[in-house]
């Protein structure tokens, strides 16, 4: 994969970290319990953090990305997946979102793998972290309001 490849992969990833910063924000802004409003606005401010440092990494010139151009593991290919509203039922929407998150983890962790210089591979290992953490929160969102059952 050559570098140029890289920088529209980047660009992809702004464009979803922005629809889930959007879809946070708009179900935190409906919602009328105030711990998933809270869950919901840190999920938000974490995506636009997100978004922030692609847009910071984007700004380099794409001679000073170091990835290996040797390996394609095909990381811009993606699920079809249906764009995030909050026109869905509350369960579909936050599977959704754990697909999405995990399918950003996928992506990140995959362009560290790919980073030859520590500083960029730490980057992406951190975004991956991050998301592995969203998708953990949200399967706790996903398994209390799909299995409510009292103990």
């Amino acid at each position: 994969m050559k570098k140029e490849e890289y920088r529209s992969i980047l660009s992809g990833a702004i464009e979803k970290e922005v629809e889930s910063y959007t879809f946070y924000r708009d179900v935190g802004n409906r919602v009328s319990d105030a711990s998933l409003k809270k869950i919901f606005g840190e999920l938000a401010e974490e995506e636009r953090k997100h978004r922030e440092t692609l847009e910071e990494f984007l700004t380099k010139p794409v001679a000073a990305f170091e990835f290996d151009e040797a390996k394609d593991y095909k990381i811009s290919e993606t699920l079809d997946l249906p764009t995030m509203t909050t026109e869905m039922k509350p369960i579909e929407g936050i599977a959704l979102a754990i697909k999405k998150e995990e399918s950003a983890r996928d992506m990140y962790q995959e362009l560290a793998n790919l980073s030859t210089a520590p500083q960029q591979k730490e980057i992406f290992t951190s975004l991956a972290n991050m998301e592995s953490n969203h998708k953990a929160r949200l399967e706790d969102m996903y398994t209390n309001m799909a299995f409510p059952e009292v103990w």
